[in-house]
């Protein structure tokens, strides 16, 4: 047997099992006849009690109306193993039953591994629906920063889950390049350009202004080309052309910062391309058509506060312009209306709580499901160095931008640190730790696990000793509870890769690598691979090590992280 889900099916066998059990205890009048409740059938923490365990006899209490000792009597007494992977169960505890897999089913688990290969953890879950994750969309009128810099790793990572899952995925970047946030830029560019030729006392700098050097060094570089040129041109013109030549320098280096972060976007998406199109008017007069806005003081407002909101927004301001949500409402229209996403995943910093519920309410508004719009919402990053908090970059005066981080911090580690918590969970970014060469660092860890495979298959042949292919009757030499508890981690990546998917937190992907290559070493430790005088032994524990390093190295490429050879 070949399977892309050796947990998943066994999981449905114990189901089969019960559900015919049940039927032949009511048969028998050992139970009454019900409606089968909901239950659970799942590997329970502690294994030595059970390979899988199901709650049914506790679930099925109220409506088979006996207490679940005798309800998990009437299971086991049914109970046929015949042409399954299970040898035996037993009722413990309140209730719980649980279930014994055959050796079989472990050597299957090896046997598939090794006969899928790159495309071990790969489903078809998600049945080829179209979905979008929508990450990082920094403004590009700066720097990309430590927010950024995590929900690029999140993103990317989510993105390669539900692929593997069977999604038919596409990567965005929305580029704001459009409305408030350009005007503003426009006008710090001009400030900064006329301050270079006639000081800051002459024209001082705006408070609501953007402060970063990086406006400065684009001025600089523009008066190296067009010297003083846009000086005594009207401001329309200068604010223009200092705009033309910045936004797409600063565009550029989100994409070539993006690119060594191994970040591939399907798609750019220009806001800008919103109203080229017509689409901010469009959703407007949908919601106008529906009898969705109002005029007040000169303002065109939407009635969010009817599908959910805290109040009314205001989607055209009295001098005519659009506010950025009614650009937001018209992009994800374009997403769900004219490019046909089933689902669509933004990953947000946490600063945009309140802009979920709003935006949500708007696709319903508009005709859509707000159901089919997920938000992921990213907490802070704290960077830490020497156990303090560490705030500046080695350019003075400067917040630690993702450049900057790249520039101390290897993309490997990086990734993997980025995806050790749950995308709501707040972080500490330990410097330190993430450039040690040490087992302390976890990605240094789980490479040094993939690294150790390489090395012990390398030595082996030059002991002239080459991997085969095996037997089923070999890989039933895998019996040491360090193998069998390194078969067990092994089947489950499916199921976590598809966990991430429906949590939205690649995370489990992390705590699944460094469980394998925390369970690898162990069973390094305790079981001898290169043991010529037993050959079948040798040959099946050379199986395990390889698909140990297939498992290792398809979860690392998910996570956009190097599963070296050497280290």
């Amino acid at each position: 047997m070949t399977s892309n889900n050796p947990v998943r099916d066994a999981a449905a066998q114990v189901r089969e099992m019960i559900l015919a059990a049940l039927e032949a205890a009511v048969k028998a009048q050992e139970l009454p006849e019900a409606e089968i409740p909901a239950f659970a059938v799942e590997i329970p923490a502690d294994t030595s009690h059970g390979d899988f365990a199901s709650n049914i006899a506790m679930a099925g209490a109220r409506a088979f109306r006996c207490a679940p000792p005798k309800i998990a009597s009437a299971i086991l007494n049914h109970l046929d193993f015949s042409n399954t992977w299970f040898t035996r169960a037993e009722s413990a505890g309140p209730g719980f039953l649980n279930f014994f897999l055959k050796p079989k089913w472990f050597a299957a688990v090896v046997e598939s591994i090794d006969t899928l290969g790159e495309a071990f953890g790969r489903t078809e879950t998600g049945g080829g629906k179209k979905v979008m994750v929508e990450f990082v969309s920094a403004n590009p009128t700066g720097p990309m920063h430590m927010g950024n810099a995590r929900g690029g790793a999140i993103g990317d990572a989510l993105a390669a889950a539900l692929d593997a899952a069977g999604y038919d995925v596409t990567r965005e970047f929305y580029i704001n390049d459009a409305g408030n946030q350009i005007e503003k830029f426009a006008l710090s560019l001009n400030v900064r350009y006329l301050q270079h030729y006639q000081g800051e006392e002459a024209h001082p700098f705006p408070e609501d202004g953007y402060q970063g050097e990086d406006i400065k060094d684009r001025v600089k570089e523009f008066a190296a080309i067009h010297g003083d040129k846009f000086l005594h041109t009207s401001e329309e013109e200068r604010r223009q052309v200092l705009v033309d030549y910045a936004l797409p320098k600063n565009i550029q280096a989100m994409k070539d910062d993006l690119s060594h972060y191994r970040i591939r976007y399907d798609r750019w998406f220009h806001e800008s391309s919103l109203y080229e199109k017509g689409l901010v008017d469009k959703v407007v007069g949908i919601l106008t058509d529906k009898g969705l806005t109002y005029e007040k003081e000169g303002a065109l407002w939407y009635r969010a506060s009817e599908f959910g909101a805290e109040k009314d927004e205001v989607l055209i301001r009295g001098n005519g312009n659009a506010t950025y949500f009614a650009a937001d409402i018209a992009y994800h229209y374009d997403k769900f209306a004219l490019r046909g996403f089933d689902t669509v995943i933004d990953v947000w910093g946490a600063d945009h709580h309140g802009h979920v519920a709003r935006l949500k309410g708007a696709m319903d508004a508009a005709g859509l499901s707000g159901d089919a719009l997920d938000i992921v919402l990213m907490q802070l990053v704290r960077l830490m160095k020497d156990g303090e908090p560490y705030r500046m970059s080695k350019r003075s005066g400067r917040s630690v931008t993702l450049r900057d981080l790249l520039d101390d911090v290897e993309v490997d580690a990086a990734r993997f640190f980025f995806n050790m918590q749950s995308p709501g969970s707040s972080m500490d970014f330990d410097l330190d730790l993430a450039v040690e060469q040490s087992s302390q660092n976890p990605v240094y860890y789980v490479q040094y696990a993939h690294a150790r495979i390489c090395s012990i298959l390398r030595k082996l042949e030059e002991g002239g000793v080459t991997p085969r292919k095996v037997t089923q009757e070999e890989l039933l030499l895998l019996s040491a509870p360090e193998e069998i508890a390194l078969i067990r981690r092994l089947a489950q990546l499916p199921g976590e890769i598809i966990s991430v998917t429906e949590r939205y937190d690649p995370s489990a992907l992390t705590h699944y690598v460094t469980d394998l290559a925390n369970l690898f070493h162990k069973f390094y430790g305790a079981c001898r691979v290169n043991v010529p005088e037993e050959e079948p032994l040798m040959q099946a524990r050379l199986c395990l090590c390889l698909c140990v390093r297939t498992a290792l190295a398809n979860t690392l490429r998910l996570l956009g992280i190097d599963a070296p050879e050497s280290m």
